[in-house]
C-alpha cells in the first residue's frame, strides 16, 4: 500500500485537494494522510467539514503577527518532523502557498517524490503575486510529477526544462469539487 501525504493549509488548497483525498480513500492500494498547516484556520475548517475530510495531522502553525520568514521557518521545521516520522511514499501539494514551497523542499530533502497539482501557472514576475509566484516556481523545481491544469501551464513547464513524461494535463480540480 502506498502512503500518500496530502499537505495543505488554506481554503483554496482544501477545495482543490479534498476531491483527490476522497478519491484516494476509495482505493485499497493507497493510504492517504491529510496533513494541514492551517494557514487559514477558520476557512480551512469550514471546507474540511463540508467535504467530510478529517485531517490525520494538524500542525496548527499560524501565530498572530507572524512574518513570512517566521512562518516559513515554522512550516519547514514541523513538516520535516512530520515527514521524518511518517515516511510517505509520495507528497502531494497544490498551488502556490508557503506551505506548498516548504512541503516540496522538505520532501526533497527527505528524498520523497513530490506531485504538484495546479503546476505550471506563471505570471512571469517573481514579485507578482508575492510570494505566490516564487513559491510555485520553486515548488516546480522540486516536484517529480506535475499536474498542469491547462496546455499553457504544460508549455510553461516544458520551457523550464521539465521532462514531458513528468507532466500531465489534468484540468483544474476545483471542477471536481463542484461536482461532488
Amino acid at each position: 500500500m502506498k502512503k500518500i501525504a496530502l499537505i495543505f493549509g488554506t481554503r483554496p488548497e482544501a477545495i482543490k485537494l479534498c476531491p483527490l483525498v476522497l478519491a484516494l480513500r476509495q482505493h485499497s492500494r493507497f493510504a492517504p494522510q491529510v496533513c494541514v498547516t492551517a494557514q487559514h484556520r477558520e476557512l480551512l475548517d469550514q471546507v474540511l467539514e463540508a467535504f467530510g475530510v478529517e485531517p490525520e495531522v494538524d500542525l496548527d502553525l499560524m501565530r498572530p503577527n507572524q512574518t513570512l520568514p517566521e512562518l516559513t521557518a515554522r512550516v519547514v521545521t514541523r513538516l520535516d518532523e512530520y515527514l521524518a516520522a511518517e515516511r510517505p511514499d509520495l507528497v502531494i501539494i497544490q498551488g502556490d502557498t508557503t506551505t506548498v514551497f516548504c512541503a516540496a523542499l522538505c520532501a526533497y530533502y527527505r528524498k520523497i517524490p513530490v506531485a504538484h497539482v495546479e503546476a505550471g501557472l506563471r505570471s512571469g514576475n517573481k514579485y507578482a503575486p508575492f510570494p505566490e509566484e516564487i513559491n510555485r516556481v520553486l515548488a516546480s523545481r522540486l516536484a517529480d510529477l506535475h499536474f498542469a491544469p491547462t496546455a499553457t501551464a504544460r508549455d510553461n513547464l516544458l520551457r523550464e526544462g521539465v521532462p514531458p513524461e513528468q507532466i500531465h494535463v489534468t484540468g483544474n480540480t476545483v471542477i471536481d469539487a463542484l461536482l461532488l
